[in-house]
């Protein structure tokens, strides 16, 4: 990635269109009604052989009290300052308006590197207000249509000689999953400490109104994010990166997910989705609880989907502060997630307030524990001896009367941690001796949380002689088997009595003469 480019303009110009172009993704929301667009959403950008970093932002607003609208405004301004290169649309249809000339003020103050494009321009409808665009001053404007991909090739000329200019820069990386180990291997913790290269993916999910944002904002350390007591005001899932305590990480933060049921508007049903998405493309999860409604049905969803994707899972109740009788509420959080989500047992919780920043330590340690678990490697020769006491403990079930037999076990995936068992009848072997097995791998090795998968192969027990070729029968053995051939059929090879037979002496053949022709 070469540089970082900032799309901005007015309300519903179609600068998420563009951002989605850019993409190639349907990653940022799109709709007819303006304000769609709440926060900053980051993508990486393909446009011919450049590669960059595109920024979505909301839409640009006259507003600059507290309101939402106000907010929404100073976190585009944030965006402008920050990015390399900014992107001003106009609507080529509606012209130039009072508020585009305002905000090109703005712009050229705040950001050397400002380029005009006139969306909508496709046909004779936008030459108008294409050419009103050099009234603005800041260069000749690009016609370009994002919803028909009309006008990139002229965006490209304008970026390619800016972007060499610029120093190359590294975007986050996909975090990887289902590492696939070697198996029988004897090497033991291969997990590495994020870095500013590869910083830990970490996903901030949950219902509306529990604190994501304003916890993600604390442990920036600044108002990075949209806050504020509507419910609801996260739409897209926003990736910051930073340092958390002095471990890089990258944060995403996600819109509240209500039950399926109450989700009715278009919008929260792709907000929804957005956030799911943003949980595949995490490492750990932190799954956010209003401490006064704890452990709602959608809370246990959410962690169970976080564990069904084999994400680590940190549990946090915030708004910790507000609580009076903490001891007896951390007895009662803890009671219930263990009868509640047994499938995460042992998993950390932790309480926090998003508002005073308390227990923001023990979150770090807790993320960094579930990472450290979600990493680890167990040696083959451990794992056998392990597998051996427990089937002594408790043998596997034999049904039809015939025993299943575990015979060998190794760990064949990290993140999260995969391990393989070679066994007799896998097909008869039930869930509940899977779940024992699991469990035992937390207590034992100290797994806490973190999901584990355990893959059952059949392993029969070979025959020495299948591969074996048949050796060529001798003179003699030949000899033995025409003998009891012949016993069997009551006289002997050489034409005497057999044991058990009567005499029947030979035909003596006559001298001298042929057989008769046929």
């Amino acid at each position: 990635m070469s540089f970082t480019l900032a799309i901005v303009g007015r309300p519903n110009v179609g600068k998420s269109t563009l951002f989605n172009r850019l993409v190639g993704k349907r990653l940022a929301l799109v709709d007819d009604q303006p304000g769609v667009t709440r926060d900053l959403r980051e993508g990486d950008a393909r446009l011919g052989d450049l590669r960059f970093i595109v920024i979505d932002s909301a839409g640009l607003e006259l507003a600059e009290d507290d309101s939402l609208q106000g907010r929404m405004r100073r976190l585009t301004e944030r965006a402008v300052e920050e990015a390399d290169i900014c992107l001003f649309l106009i609507d080529a249809r509606a012209g130039v308006t009072p508020a585009d000339e305002i905000f090109a003020d703005i712009l050229r103050r705040k950001n050397a590197h400002v380029i005009v494009a006139a969306n909508k321009a496709e046909g004779s409808a936008g030459d108008a207000g294409a050419i009103e665009a050099w009234s603005l001053g800041l260069g000749e404007p690009i016609r370009i249509s994002a919803e028909h991909g009309e006008g990139l090739d002229d965006l490209y000329d304008v970026l390619r000689p800016l972007a060499d200019g610029f120093a190359e820069r590294h975007a986050a990386d996909t975090p990887e999953t289902d590492v696939e180990i070697e198996e029988d291997s004897e090497e033991e913790g291969v997990f590495r400490m994020p870095t500013a290269a590869k910083p830990l993916q970490l996903a901030v999910i949950g219902r509306p109104n529990a604190g994501k944002s304003t916890l993600i904002n604390k442990i920036l350390g600044e108002d990075r994010l949209l806050t504020g007591p509507e419910a609801g005001i996260t739409r897209d899932a926003i990736s910051v990166t930073t340092e958390f305590m002095g471990t890089p990480m990258r944060i995403w933060d996600t819109a509240g997910m209500r039950r399926r049921g109450k989700v009715s508007d278009k919008l929260e049903k792709l907000s929804v989705a957005d956030g799911l998405r943003a949980v595949r493309f995490a490492e750990v999860v932190v799954v956010l609880l209003d401490v006064n409604i704890p452990f709602e049905t959608q809370d246990l969803r959410i962690a169970d989907y976080a564990e069904t994707e084999g994400r680590a899972v940190v549990v946090a109740a915030n708004k910790w502060d507000l609580e009076e009788d903490k001891p007896e509420k951390l007895k009662e959080l803890r009671e219930a997630f263990e009868r509640l989500l047994p499938q995460l047992r042992g998993a950390p919780l932790v309480t926090v307030s998003a508002r005073t920043g308390k227990g923001l330590d023990r979150l770090h340690a807790a993320i960094i524990k579930a990472y450290e678990v979600w990493n680890r490697r167990i040696p083959t020769a451990k794992l056998n001896l392990w597998l051996r006491a427990m089937t002594e403990a408790h043998p596997p079930p034999a049904p039809g009367g015939r025993r299943i037999k575990l015979r060998y076990m190794t760990q064949a995936k990290t993140r999260p941690p995969g391990f393989v068992v070679k066994a007799t009848h896998t097909d008869k072997i039930p869930e509940s001796y899977g779940r024992y097995l699991v469990n035992g791998l937390r207590a034992d090795f100290d797994m806490p949380g973190t999901p584990i998968r355990i893959f059952f192969r059949d392993q029969g027990v070979a025959n020495p002689y299948k591969e074996r070729k048949k050796s060529i029968p001798s003179r003699l053995t030949k000899h033995v088997e025409a003998r009891k051939a012949a016993e069997r059929k009551g006289k002997s090879a050489s034409g005497g009595v057999a044991p058990g037979g009567t005499m029947r002496p030979d035909k003596p053949k006559p001298k001298g003469q042929r057989p008769p022709k046929k």
